[in-house]
């Protein structure tokens, strides 16, 4: 009998087979890809509700295929899962192909890359110049654990001996400002851009929204600190909800308050409703917003994305507020207009889209970064 055979035997057949312990590791058919290396990983240890493992990845860049002309080339995503628990994430189906079914394990299960740095390293040297890189596109690179684990950390001392890269980064931790030093080296070579999450200014609604994510002012805070360390940071206020953040007294708030911490950029997009995470975000408008569920119900009856008309409504909402504020543009934005003779009819919303406009940020006296400086709370 072969050795990884003789693993997956139990050793003693002695309880009826209604009485066995399951082991939860060995299924009826056998795992494979992604399920099979996760099953593979160890206890990294416990928090609130969370159980952390390690999984031994033989890769860490992803190429980026999506139908909806997602501009960047690659991703990078340090953790598999995510703490925040948003319930509007659309990444709950990552863990599906690690043949985890509950929506509620992307949450409350979640896997650490190892030996991210020097993966990275190595598959870096296949990139050309110019091309992107987003990082943190399906979960947060910067929740909770990564005070401990540093992946992020170490990622980005990668990416500091680089040069000539786009790098995007996504989050809604305030545990950014940690890494302010390695950004600043990072941004001296490349070409960076740094998303800040904040889809309402209400902090009671964040609570219910996004339950174990930080609150809304002090994200404000971490973009105002980003911004005097002379980096292109902005505010990713997505996803407008209908008849919950889509309003244009909303917008007009976060707008303004985008403005006052000297934000490099806002934008905004509607929420869409992929299968795994409908279920998830009708029960919360259930149970919060209940005078909207036949709303919801129809909206998001036959497709995942709202109307083309909806599209159209939001996109000027989202201009008027950018134009009354001075708020730039993305890149992705503008070169996508030229392409499609100024129109962005057509396509499905993009909801990760990293780089702003192409004008220059003012010119600012760096702050000096001290621990006192430095949230280090998410």
């Amino acid at each position: 009998m072969g050795e990884e055979k003789a693993k997956t035997q139990p050793l003693f057949n002695i309880l009826p087979a209604g009485d066995r312990v399951r082991d939860y590791s060995v299924t009826d058919a056998p795992l494979r890809g992604i399920a099979r290396i996760a099953a593979s990983g160890c206890q990294a240890g416990e928090g609130h509700l969370v159980e952390f493992r390690t999984l031994p990845v033989r890769s860490l860049l992803n190429k980026s295929v999506s139908r909806r002309g997602l501009p960047f080339h690659w991703s990078i995503n340090p953790y598999r899962g995510c703490e925040f628990g948003c319930r509007y994430c659309y990444a709950r189906y990552t863990h599906e192909f690690m043949e985890m079914r509950d929506p509620a394990d992307f949450e409350h299960k979640i896997y650490i890359k190892q030996n991210a740095a020097w993966l990275l390293r190595q598959e870096l040297r296949s990139l050309k110049h110019g091309e992107q890189v987003a990082l943190g596109t399906a979960t947060d690179p910067y929740q909770p654990i990564e005070k401990r684990a540093r992946v992020t950390r170490g990622i980005l001392e990668v990416f500091a001996e680089q040069r000539g890269l786009r790098l995007g980064i996504v989050t809604k931790s305030t545990l950014i400002e940690r890494d302010i030093d390695l950004l600043q080296q990072i941004a001296a070579k490349n070409d960076v851009s740094l998303h800040i999450t904040i889809t309402t200014h209400n902090a009671r609604l964040a609570r219910i929204l996004e339950p174990r994510a930080p609150r809304p002012d002090l994200r404000f805070r971490t973009v105002r600190r980003l911004r005097e360390a002379c980096l292109r940071a902005g505010i990713m206020c997505s996803p407008l909800m209908p008849g919950i953040t889509d309003n244009a007294v909303s917008l007009d708030t976060m707008a303004r308050k985008a403005r006052e911490v000297d934000a490099s950029f806002f934008f905004a997009n509607p929420l869409f409703l992929k299968p795994c995470s409908k279920a998830t975000f009708l029960a919360f408008v259930h149970e919060h917003f209940p005078q909207l569920d036949t709303s919801y119900a129809k909206r998001y009856a036959e497709a995942a994305f709202v109307s083309k008309a909806y599209q159209t409504r939001i996109r000027e909402l989202v201009a008027a507020v950018t134009k009354k504020y001075e708020l730039g543009r993305r890149a992705t934005d503008a070169s996508q207009a030229r392409a499609t003779g100024g129109e962005l009819e057509g396509r499905e919303p993009l909801q990760q889209t990293l780089w702003q406009t192409e004008k220059p940020p003012r010119k600012r006296t760096p702050a000096p970064v001290t621990p006192q400086r430095v949230m280090m709370t998410s």
